[in-house]
């Protein structure tokens, strides 16, 4: 049965929702992810950069996979996406349903 501990949720924002689909397809190609969730509505972004203080509208990528997973899918993130620093958080999965993690651990076998 797969630990929950072993499994994690990446937060990333795009640009666009064009990039955001073609990262999710990747990450699920590679299978570095079992599932990445597109929020099609977008997200309005307030932040800092550069000193600057600015407001964009994104599209987040919620993507579910294993923690050890995590050098490959950032290397993957920061190589199709088109920010010089994409917003790449993961959080620990501490509890889900069983069926789902041995899902999310069978997709994410390699």
């Amino acid at each position: 049965m797969a630990k929950p501990k072993q499994f994690c949720v990446v937060f990333v924002t795009c640009g666009t929702l064009t990039e955001g689909r073609r990262i999710a397809r990747k990450l699920i190609g590679k299978r570095i992810a079992a599932c990445v969730n597109v929020v099609l509505s977008p997200v309005e972004s307030f932040y800092t950069w550069k000193g600057n203080v600015g407001r964009t509208r994104e599209f987040l990528l919620v993507i579910k996979t294993r923690e050890k997973h995590m050098t490959a899918l950032e290397m993957e993130v920061k190589r199709l996406h088109r920010y010089d620093v994409p917003e790449l958080i993961a959080l620990p999965i501490i509890a889900g349903s069983a069926e789902y993690l041995a899902w999310l651990g069978e997709c994410t076998k390699k």
